[in-house]
C-alpha cells in the first residue's frame, strides 16, 4: 500500500469519528474526547484516551470503551487495527466489540483489503447475530465480495442489509445503488422497500462507470451529505444529494457542493 494510499485510510476512519454518536460513548471523560476530536483537536483528544488508559486496570469496564475510542481517535493504520483487534480478541463479550468489527471492516475496506473486509463483517455478522450493526457490517461486506468478484456472495449481503435497513435511510439508499447490479447480473432483485422520493434534490455526477459512482458516494458520505443513486432506462448511474423540501434549500446544498467538489452540480425535481 502507498504512503498516499494510507494517509487517505487513516482519514477515512478519522472521518467516522465525526458521524459517531455521542450517546455511543459512556464515560464521560471518552465522551469529551469524541466532542474534542469531533471539534478538529485530534491530538487532544488522543492525550485524553492515552491518560485514561494508563490509570485503568484492564479488568475496569471502561477499559474496552477507551481501547474503542484509542482506536477511532487513532493516527496510523498500526495504531487503528491494533486497539480495535484487542476490543475483539480480549474484550469479545463487552458492548463494544461488534462496534469494533465493523469498524475494522471500514477501515479494511478504505486500505483496499477485501479479504479483512470480508473477515471483520463475517465474524461480525457470525459471533453477534443480535447486533443492530448487523445490516452496516453486512454492506461493507457485499462491497468487499464485490471487489473480490465474488458476485453471489456480495448480492446476498446486499439483500441482507436492505431487509434489516429499517428507518435508515441512507443505508438502503447506498444498498438499492448494487441491488440494481444483482438485478443486472441475473440474481433475483432486492425488495423495493424504499420510501417514494419528493422534493428537490442536486444531481452531482451522471456515469455509466460503477466504480466511479461508488467513489462519489464515499467522498459525499464523509463530506456528510445525503448521497444516493439513481439509475436511468439508458443505464446511467446518477449522484444524487437530497431530497430537499423546496428548491431553495436545494440550491444552497448545491452552492455548498460546487465549492467543495467543483463540477457543475444542479438542482434537480423529484416526482
Amino acid at each position: 500500500m502507498t504512503a498516499r494510499r494510507a494517509v487517505l485510510a487513516v482519514g477515512s476512519l478519522a472521518a467516522l469519528v465525526a458521524s459517531a454518536a455521542l450517546g455511543a460513548q459512556s464515560d464521560p471523560r471518552l465522551l469529551e474526547a469524541i466532542r474534542l476530536a469531533q471539534g478538529g483537536r485530534q491530538d487532544s483528544a488522543r492525550a485524553v484516551v492515552s491518560r485514561l488508559l494508563a490509570t485503568l486496570a484492564p479488568t475496569d469496564s471502561v477499559y474496552p470503551e477507551a481501547l474503542y475510542a484509542a482506536g477511532i481517535l487513532g493516527q496510523d493504520a498500526r495504531t487503528i487495527t491494533t486497539h480495535l483487534q484487542r476490543v475483539v480478541v480480549e474484550y469479545g463479550q463487552s458492548p463494544w466489540a461488534d462496534d469494533a468489527l465493523l469498524r475494522l471492516a471500514q477501515f479494511h475496506f478504505a486500505q483496499n483489503d477485501p479479504a479483512s473486509t470480508v473477515q471483520s463483517a463475517e465474524r461480525l455478522r457470525r459471533d453477534y447475530p443480535d447486533s443492530p450493526l448487523r445490516p452496516r457490517a453486512a454492506f461493507w461486506g457485499a462491497r468487499a465480495y464485490f471487489a473480490l468478484r465474488d458476485e453471489a456472495s456480495g448480492c446476498a449481503l446486499i439483500r441482507e442489509t436492505i431487509a434489516g435497513a429499517g428507518d435508515d435511510v441512507e443505508l438502503r439508499n447506498q444498498a438499492e445503488f448494487y441491488a440494481a447490479r444483482c438485478a443486472t447480473a441475473g440474481g433475483p432483485p432486492a425488495p423495493d422497500t424504499a420510501r417514494p422520493l419528493t422534493g428537490y434534490s442536486v444531481q452531482v455526477l451522471a456515469v455509466r462507470n460503477a466504480q466511479q459512482v461508488d467513489d462519489m458516494l464515499t467522498r459525499l458520505r464523509v463530506m456528510g451529505f445525503p448521497a444516493r443513486v439513481v439509475r436511468d432506462t439508458s443505464g446511467f448511474f446518477k449522484v444524487r444529494v437530497g431530497p430537499y423540501p423546496t428548491r431553495e434549500e436545494a440550491e444552497r446544498a448545491r452552492s455548498r457542493l460546487r465549492t467543495r467538489l467543483g463540477g457543475q452540480p444542479f438542482v434537480v425535481s423529484e416526482p
